[in-house]
């Protein structure tokens, strides 16, 4: 989601006060509004130490699809100095930005234990000039609601679930993220849902890089301490699953914004996964043993009695290590008149838990995905997101039918 908290660590969306005017209202939430997509190490790690693509080839250079080697090379980019660490590069001029340039080579070992565990959630500014106004239909602000911890095992209580990771020019980031299904392959999805600002940087960027899912991240819910010496397979016991395929709305891509609420109400974004090291032929949904539908036409605000958002939260008081769940009745908020109106819900979680999957009985009155985590106030205490309709849907069946019985 969008940053949540009121110091540099902070980020979230803004709150507006109950019985203020519209416009005193817009004011309040835009001083608050900042990006809490995600958790960033500026630092990096050295992409330089033996990766490789899907396979090493004899000669040590990376070994990926031709395709992807080509779309590279019409942007200048040798891939094996993209190996090296060239990916650092966030010229703007290198920074591919358009839904067709999407590009993500596997990078063996990349992601160890250690760099999963020291992503952090990035410094965020708030930017006032980011929300016209609260035109729209918006709610009172929801009391706050304290998250609680899914028991471990993750896999056991919360399957679906799980951790992306990616790089950007200010480091190592992550949000939060949910297996979905694959109306294409059924029972064989290789597709999750998260957030649009956790794989493109909207109006001011491009792709981030490096993109790969963890389901059930740290699925024994082992405390930070005891990470320092995990191993990758406690750490990651169904796999690292690299994004071969993203896709947002074109929405986030020409609106979105690192503060404010810029592109929130279509803030968001579906990855479809392979395995990093080959695997043993199985989907991502049949490794993990479970896949959410998604809801398109999901009930109003006013028509749901409960969402539950789920995530890993990063910013202080939590560490990023462990998951976690709000239930609430949901309100609505609105950040402009010819936007559509988002989810908002009470809830305590911070930076990091972005792109989680909020659920609720769908269509049928069975659990299904209606909408991601957004944006959410500087001080904590709720959470917003996007009610997803046709251009969610679009997004969706694209990455569907790209991928349609492979």
């Amino acid at each position: 989601m969008r940053s949540i908290r009121p110091s540099s660590t902070a980020r979230r969306g803004g709150r507006a006060r109950r019985g203020t005017s519209p416009v005193l209202a817009a004011v309040a939430l835009a001083s608050a509004l900042a990006l809490t997509a995600t958790a960033c190490d500026s630092g990096g790690a050295d992409a330089s130490a033996d990766p490789s693509a899907t396979a090493a080839a004899d000669d040590g250079k990376l070994k990926i699809p031709d395709d992807i080697r080509d779309r590279l090379k019409e942007h200048g980019i040798d891939i094996d100095k993209w190996r090296d660490g060239a990916w650092k590069n966030w010229d703007k001029d290198d920074w591919l930005r358009e839904a067709q340039d999407y590009v993500n080579p596997i990078i063996e070992d990349l992601w160890d234990p250690d760099r999963m565990r020291d992503a952090e959630e990035p410094d965020q500014g708030v930017d006032e000039n980011d929300i016209s106004g609260d035109q729209g239909v918006t709610d009172p602000t929801p009391e706050p609601v304290q998250a609680a911890a899914v028991a471990p095992s993750y896999h056991a209580n919360a399957p679906t679930a799980g951790k992306v990771f990616f790089d950007s020019p200010e480091g190592t980031m992550v949000c939060s993220a949910t297996v979905v299904q694959d109306p294409a392959n059924p029972g064989k999805s290789n597709m999750v849902w998260t957030a649009g600002h956790c794989v493109h940087a909207g109006k001011k960027g491009g792709w981030y890089r490096n993109i790969a899912f963890v389901p059930s991240y740290n699925d024994a819910g082992k405390s930070a301490k005891e990470l320092e010496s995990a191993t990758e397979e406690e750490v990651a016991p169904y796999g690292i699953w690299w994004g071969d395929w993203a896709q947002t709305s074109d929405q986030w891509i020409e609106q979105g914004g690192a503060t404010g609420g810029d592109g929130a109400s279509y803030d968001f974004a579906v990855i479809h996964a392979t395995p990093e090291k080959g695997g043993d032929g199985k989907s991502l949904e049949e490794t993990v043993g479970s896949a959410l539908p998604v809801d398109f036409n999901a009930p109003s605000a006013a028509e749901t009695e409960e969402l539950t958002a789920i995530g890993y939260p990063a910013a202080p008081p939590y560490d990023g290590q462990t998951l976690y769940r709000c239930a609430d009745k949901p309100g609505r908020l609105s950040l402009g008149a010819n936007d559509p109106t988002m989810y908002r819900i009470g809830c305590s979680m911070t930076a990091g838990s972005s792109g989680g999957g909020w659920v609720s009985a769908g269509s049928d009155g069975r659990p299904a995905l209606v909408s991601n985590t957004s944006i959410g106030p500087v001080t904590s205490g709720w959470l917003a997101g996007p009610r997803l309709g046709d251009e969610a849907k679009g997004v969706y069946d694209a990455v569907s039918g790209k991928f349609a019985g492979q």
